[in-house]
């Protein structure tokens, strides 16, 4: 290692930089910081602008819903398997005639994201077989108090499009979970909005929920 070190001074030693090459080296070294000087300023004026992420971007977690407005959860747990931070809690319950918030045997009754755990990873997604999980764009996530951090179900739940029906109610006659999962559901249909008006009639979904057509959801 000796050898090789002074093998390398006595090359400097012998091509000596010149005068020109004195005075320019300075600039040569600061030549990426003196080019970025004169380019236009692209810093984002977050919180007043933006925020602008990529479309892929992991942000907080939302609970899905089908477009009747039955949830995608059917509370199978494998997100919670699937968190390396074990960030997630989720109990589930049997759906039943009176009360029937997924399509199929079961539902998410109680969801919690930890996000002083969560690393947004992604994986629970990824392991969610029914698209239920998906991840979006807020990463706005600041609280005053840790136990804020623990985000509900109902904080995730995305809020209702218009046309959906407020869970719970029946799901679609004839229609399997299979068949939701495949996007055969188009939309609540006249049938369950009489459900509901029959058992909550007070139910502000009542007001938007627009019924499919029948022809078309046949076919």
């Amino acid at each position: 290692m000796t050898d090789q070190n002074d093998s390398q001074n006595l090359r400097y030693e012998q091509d000596p930089k010149g005068p020109i090459g004195q005075f320019f080296a300075p600039f040569a070294g600061y030549g990426v910081t003196l080019s970025s000087f004169f380019r236009p300023t692209v810093t984002e004026q977050y919180p007043f602008e933006g925020p602008f992420v990529e479309p892929r971007f992991h942000g907080r977690h939302q609970l899905n819903r089908y477009a009747d407005g039955l949830e995608k959860c059917v509370g199978c747990e494998l997100c919670a398997w699937a968190c390396p931070a074990d960030a997630i809690y989720v109990e589930a319950a049997s759906n039943t005639p009176e009360e029937q918030y997924s399509p199929g045997e079961r539902y998410g009754r109680v969801y919690q994201i930890n996000y002083l755990r969560c690393i947004f990873c992604g994986f629970c997604i990824e392991a969610c077989p029914t698209r239920a999980l998906t991840m979006g764009h807020d990463f706005e996530l600041a609280e005053y108090r840790r136990l804020d951090d623990i985000y509900e179900k109902d904080q995730l739940l995305v809020p209702l499009s218009e046309g959906m029906l407020q869970p719970p109610h029946p799901q679609v006659e004839g229609f399997s979970d299979g068949d939701y999962y495949r996007g055969a559901v188009q939309g609540p249909t006249q049938t369950q909005i009489d459900w509901v008006r029959e058992h909550r009639p007070d139910d502000p979904s009542l007001a938007t929920a627009r019924p499919v057509n029948e022809e078309a959801r046949q076919a």
